[in-house]
């Protein structure tokens, strides 16, 4: 029992810890063109900006634990580049984890049946789904269940492998410190429409 308090504890710190280590002058929009950016300027995460449905984006997910992992973020969804959506992701895992990770992540939906399991309510990762992580050092790159990443030398020259599964793809960029288990397996999202919040 306490180590469920502790996780969901430490679910609450990350969500209000590194929301306020982001600028809070600057606007949502803002944060999501800034994570937009940098998925943009990877080598292989760039092409689905102009191929996909829709995506969504994650400018801050904070991850950390030490044997029961937490993570948590907020984000936006886009349908055709058109904001339709608010999403709030939280995901608990126990296994081989240490340390504190904050990252971005996008998800991109190959087609409009794919947005709509996404937006339909509360959506889960099975543990077959993957990502590619794009990073910084190749000390830092990890492969997540599913599919494989290669190391990169900076965000901007990733070398990834991999394409849509079941609909969606997943890409993260790390934006600093370490993190042993950096799966996607489990990530719950809540998904709110526009003018429903």
């Amino acid at each position: 029992m306490k180590s469920i308090f502790g996780t969901f504890a430490l679910v609450a710190a990350l969500g209000l810890g590194l929301g306020a280590g982001v600028s809070q002058a600057s606007t949502k929009a803002e944060k999501d063109d800034g994570a937009i950016a940098l998925f943009k300027k990877s080598n292989e995460s760039s092409a689905y900006f102009g191929t996909a449905y829709g995506y969504a984006i994650f400018p801050t997910i904070g991850k950390g634990g030490l044997g029961v992992g937490a993570a948590h973020g907020t984000g936006r969804v886009y349908e055709h580049g058109r904001r339709i959506g608010h999403v709030t992701m939280n995901q608990l895992s126990i296994g081989l984890q240490a340390g504190g990770k904050a990252y971005s992540e996008v998800i991109f939906f190959e087609n409009k049946g794919a947005l709509d399991e996404f937006t339909s309510g509360n959506f889960e990762f099975s543990g077959d789904v993957g990502a590619i992580v794009i990073t910084a050092s190749a000390n830092a790159s990890a492969g997540t269940a599913g599919e494989s990443a290669g190391a990169s030398a900076g965000k901007n020259d990733a070398k990834t492998e991999g394409g849509y599964h079941k609909g969606m793809a997943v890409f993260t960029i790390a934006k600093g410190g370490l993190m042993y288990n950096a799966s996607v397996a489990g990530q719950k999202f809540s998904y709110e429409a526009n003018g429903h919040k």
